[in-house]
C-alpha cells in the first residue's frame, strides 16, 4: 500500500508541474515558500502571476490549510464580481494591490499567534487553466519581560534577590550582569514564558550595587536589559562631629553634627545632653544641634545623638569641652608641629654655626701657611743670593762661564787674598821660598790657609836694625794699600777692571792662583805661583817701598796684562784649568 500512494503522490506532482509550466510567476518563484513574522506586525504573502498571449486571470482565491486537511477559505477576487472574505479573516485581511487578478499578494494586517499556518494562492485563468502556490508562515512572538526587585534587610540568610521573567515565541533566554556574589536559577514555564531568579547573602556593602537582567530572542537584534539596582537595608550607625573645630568660651553658631548613617536614611534623630535636656540656647535643626548664643563654660557634658530608621536605632555619645581661651584649646597635633618645627630651626641654627667656625679655623690655618711659606721663601731666597755671592766670589769650574769673565773672577780672588795677606804679619828671609807640601824639604813656612810665605832678599841682614819710626811708616803704609783695595773691591767690579798704572801704584797686585786647580801631590816652582807679601809689624825694612815694589815685581814675573785683563805666564811646570775645566 505504501508503494501505491508513493506511485500517486508522484502522478500527482507531474500533473501539476505540467500545469505549472504553462503559467508564469513572478513571486513567488519556488512551489513552496516559507515566511517568518511577528505577532502583532503586518504580514505580507506575495502571489503574483503574469499571464502570456490571450490568457486571462478569471478569479483569485487565498485558502488556509487546516490540521484536519480541509482548507479554510479566507478571501477570493473575481475579474467582474470584486472581492469577498471569509468568516473570521473579514476585516482583518485584504489584497496588497487594487487589482487583486493582476498581484494577488495578501496582506495580514495584525498578525497573531493562531494565523501560523500554510497558505495556498489559487489562479484559474482562461483559457490555460489553474495555477497554484503554497507559503508556510511561522509568527513569532517579541519577548515581554519584567524584573522584580526584592528589598532585603541585613543579617537575612541567602534568598532571592530578583525575579526576572520573559514572554515571546520561540521562548527567551535569560542572564544577568552585575559583580555581586551569588547564584541564579531559570525556569521555563507553559505558554512560552522563562523565569530566573537571582539570589544572594544579604550585607549593607551590596546596597545600591549593579543587578541588571538581560533578555535574548532571535527576533531582537541584541540583547534587551533591565536596569536594576539591589536594595539592603540596614540600621544607622550614627557619628557626631564638630565642623567648627575646636570650641572655646565666647564662640559663636558652634554647632554639632549627627551623621547617622544607614538605609533608609532615618528621619528621626533626638538629642539629649548629660542624660537630660538640652541647655537653653541650644535646638535641633535637622540633625544638627546648633548653639544659638555664644557658647559658656557650663555647655560642657555628654551630648548623646539617638537617630532610628524602619530597620532598627542607632546612638552615638560626644564629649564637649568648652576652653577657657582659644590659645588654651590648641590641639595637640599643632603643638606637635610647634615643637618639630622649632627643633628644626634650631638645628639649622647650628649647622650654619658650624659651618661659619669650621670656615673660619681653615682661613686663619690657611692664612698662618701663607705666612710661614713666605718666610721660608724669603729664607730660601735670601741662601739664593748669598750662595750667588759666594759662586762670584770663587773660581767658577763650570764650562759654560765665558774665558774672559772667569779671568776676571781669578784676578779678583787674588786681589782680595792679598789684602789677607797684607793683614797678617810678614816672614822676612833671604830669598822668596814656596812653603807647603810643594816647597823644598828644608822646611818651607806657609800660612795658616796653606799658601806659600814670600820672603824678601836681604831681610835677615836687616832684622836687628828696624827703627820706631820706620814701623809707623811701614804702618801708615799698610793701612793706605788696604784702604785702596778696599775701594776697589767695594766698588763692585773687580780689580783687573782698572787701570794696570793705577793698581801699581796703589800697591794691588793679583792673587796666586787658586790652588784649588792645582792637583794633589804636584810641586810647582816659585815662578807658577803669584807670591804674596806678609807684612810683620815690629821687624825693620830698610826700603819704606819695598812691601809695594815686591808686589810689583811678583806680577811681573808671574802675570802678563793683555786685553786689560791679568793672566798667568805660562810654564812647563805650571798646571792650570781652562775656564771652561779643561787642563791647559
Amino acid at each position: 500500500m505504501e508503494l501505491t500512494g508513493q506511485r500517486a503522490k508522484c502522478v500527482a506532482l507531474l500533473l501539476l508541474t505540467a500545469v505549472c509550466v504553462k503559467g508564469d510567476f513572478v513571486e513567488p518563484l519556488e512551489l513552496n515558500t516559507s515566511l517568518r513574522s511577528l505577532a502583532e506586525s503586518q504580514t505580507r504573502l506575495p502571489c503574483h502571476y503574469r499571464t502570456e498571449g490571450d490568457e486571462k486571470v478569471v478569479q483569485v482565491t487565498w485558502y488556509k490549510d487546516l490540521p484536519d486537511g480541509n482548507k479554510d477559505q479566507i478571501i477570493t477576487a473575481h475579474c467582474s464580481d470584486g472581492h469577498t472574505e471569509f468568516g473570521r479573516y473579514s476585516g482583518r485581511v485584504r489584497f496588497e494591490s487594487s487589482s487583486p487578478t493582476e498581484n494577488s499578494a495578501l496582506l495580514i494586517l495584525s498578525t497573531e499567534e493562531s494565523d501560523e499556518g500554510s497558505y495556498t494562492c489559487h489562479i484559474s485563468t482562461f483559457p490555460k487553466g489553474n495555477f497554484e502556490r503554497h507559503i508556510a508562515l511561522t509568527v513569532w512572538i517579541l519577548p515581554i519581560f519584567s524584573l522584580d526587585p526584592v528589598i532585603l534587610v541585613e543579617g537575612q540568610s541567602f534568598r532571592v534577590a530578583a525575579t526576572c521573567r520573559a514572554v515571546g515565541r520561540p521562548v527567551p533566554r535569560l542572564s544577568w550582569d552585575t559583580d555581586l556574589p551569588g547564584q541564579f536559577q531559570n525556569r521555563t514555564n507553559e505558554g512560552w514564558s522563562v523565569s530566573s531568579y537571582y539570589s544572594l547573602h544579604p550585607l549593607r556593602s551590596m546596597n545600591g550595587k549593579k543587578l541588571d537582567c538581560l533578555v535574548w530572542h532571535p527576533g531582537l537584534e541584541g540583547p534587551r536589559r533591565i536596569s536594576n539596582q539591589l536594595v539592603v537595608h540596614y540600621p544607622p550607625d550614627a557619628t557626631i562631629s564638630t565642623p567648627s573645630g575646636h570650641l572655646y568660651v565666647g564662640m559663636k553658631n558652634a554647632e554639632l553634627v549627627c551623621d547617622g548613617g544607614g538605609h533608609p536614611k532615618p528621619q528621626n534623630i533626638t538629642w539629649t545632653w548629660s542624660g537630660g535636656a538640652l541647655p537653653d540656647g541650644a535646638s535641633v535643626v535637622g540633625e544638627k544641634l546648633v548653639f544659638a548664643r555664644p557658647l559658656r563654660v557650663n555647655d560642657s557634658g555628654v551630648y548623646e545623638c539617638v537617630v532610628k530608621n524602619s530597620v532598627g536605632l542607632g546612638k552615638a555619645e560626644y564629649t564637649l569641652t568648652v576652653k577657657e581661651s582659644r590659645k588654651a584649646g590648641f590641639p595637640a597635633d599643632n603643638l606637635l608641629l610647634i615643637i618639630i618645627g622649632a627643633s628644626a630651626a634650631a638645628l639649622v641654627v647650628v649647622l650654619i654655626t658650624v659651618v661659619l667656625l669650621v670656615n673660619r679655623y681653615h682661613r686663619q690655618r690657611n692664612k698662618k701657611l701663607e705666612m710661614e711659606l713666605s718666610e721660608k721663601m724669603v729664607e730660601i731666597n735670601s741662601f739664593s743670593r748669598q750662595a750667588s755671592f759666594r759662586r762670584l766670589n770663587s773660581v767658577s769650574t763650570d764650562p759654560r762661564v765665558q774665558a774672559e769673565d772667569y779671568a776676571l773672577l781669578r784676578v779678583d780672588s787674588r786681589t782680595k787674598n792679598s789684602q789677607m795677606s797684607l793683614e797678617r804679619p810678614i816672614y822676612k828671609g833671604s830669598q822668596s821660598t814656596l812653603g807647603g807640601k810643594w816647597g823644598p824639604p828644608g822646611g818651607v813656612e806657609v800660612d795658616e790657609l796653606g799658601r806659600p810665605v814670600v820672603w824678601h832678599d836681604g831681610v835677615e841682614s836687616l832684622r836687628g836694625e828696624v827703627m820706631d819710626g820706620e814701623k809707623e811708616e811701614r804702618r801708615r803704609r799698610v793701612e793706605s794699600f788696604l784702604k785702596s783695595s778696599n775701594m776697589s773691591l767695594d766698588s763692585g767690579l773687580p780689580s783687573s777692571l782698572l787701570p794696570l798704572k793705577a793698581q801699581q801704584d796703589e800697591g794691588v797686585g793679583p792673587r796666586e792662583p787658586d790652588l784649588g786647580h792645582q792637583k794633589e801631590g804636584d810641586s810647582p816652582n816659585e815662578e807658577d805661583w803669584a807670591p804674596t807679601q806678609a807684612v810683620e809689624e815690629g821687624q825693620e825694612d830698610d826700603d819704606g817701598s819695598s812691601s809695594s815694589y815686591q808686589i810689583s815685581e811678583a806680577l811681573n814675573n808671574h802675570f802678563y796684562y793683555s786685553n786689560g785683563i791679568l793672566r798667568p805666564k805660562p810654564h812647563a811646570n805650571a798646571i792650570l784649568l781652562h775656564p771652561r775645566g779643561q787642563l791647559i
